[in-house]
């Protein structure tokens, strides 16, 4: 099976349109269509339903998607073992649980395309515990999640603690008059903080799994949410958040975890050295 087929497949599973795929793989709609054809013809499966006006994605496409993912990401990590991978360069896979790219990843990947100018990066997404099989199995170099497993041959250091303040779209809001709060997913530990000191859930209104999203819809919506201090400063200063007087703060603690024994130790190192937050 060609890669070729695969990287094709995950490219139009995402956008569910032909046309779509292929334009941002720069092919024709034909040459999408036939490598389509041609994957399921060799797992004799048919991985999009047709029947409708907009694609959608069989029983088996689902569990291909996951594979797929792991099956490319596993044939760039070969590229590189055998020599294919560019000369005088190092490639670094990071893995990582959504919300936390978008509360201090984003800068960091920013820092290390400036200052490690032979690194190539390739980044994915993954759930807590892919990301440990991930790292274990070596198709993630480093990952980034808020609560590190306690396993012996993964290395697990502290990047960053990210403050947490309760912003309000509205004015003036006092702690006793807290509704509609939205409940952003930051990990079991701050969670059931949260929970313990408001302890009156009718006052959370919806849960949401990302920092950014729960900031959008304050924005758009109004409610509260609790948000990290970088990422609300900027609308705090323009006067569209505002900071909840006397509501608790919290902090999230960020690890980085990787391998002990991994040949690109110092360039891990160099890396993490570029943590735009301060380590303790």
């Amino acid at each position: 099976m060609k890669i070729e087929l695969l990287t094709t497949f995950l490219e139009v599973s995402q956008t569910l349109h032909v046309r779509v795929a292929a334009e941002n793989l720069c092919l024709t709609q034909a040459a999408v269509s036939s490598r389509i054809k041609q994957l399921e013809e060799e797992l004799a499966v048919l991985l999009f339903d047709r029947t409708q006006k907009r694609l959608k994605l069989t029983a088996e496409g689902h569990r291909l998607v996951k594979n797929a993912n792991e099956m490319v990401l596993m044939w760039q990590k070969l590229k590189q073992d055998v020599g294919a991978a560019q000369v005088n360069s190092y490639q670094l896979f990071v893995g990582s649980m959504m919300s936390i790219w978008d509360i201090v990843l984003q800068d960091w990947l920013q820092k290390i395309h400036r200052n490690l100018d032979d690194v190539h990066l390739y980044t994915h997404t993954y759930s807590p515990l892919e990301l440990r099989k991930q790292v274990i199995s070596r198709l993630v170099d480093i990952a980034f999640l808020f609560e590190p497993p306690f396993i012996e041959d993964i290395v697990s250091e502290k990047v960053a603690t990210v403050p947490l303040q309760l912003v309000s779209a509205e004015k003036n809001v006092a702690i006793d008059e807290i509704n509609n709060m939205v409940m952003v997913d930051y990990g079991e530990s701050v969670n059931s903080q949260i929970l313990r000191d408001y302890n009156d859930n009718n006052i959370i209104r919806h849960n949401m799994s990302q920092p950014r999203i729960a900031l959008n819809f304050i924005l758009e919506a109004s409610g509260c949410a609790y948000l990290p201090k970088q990422m609300c400063f900027e609308h705090i200063r323009k006067g569209r958040l505002h900071k909840v007087a006397d509501a608790p703060e919290y902090k999230r603690d960020i690890f980085a975890i990787y391998l002990a024994k991994n040949n690109k130790a110092d360039l891990i190192q160099d890396a993490l050295m570029l943590f735009p937050y301060v380590r303790n």
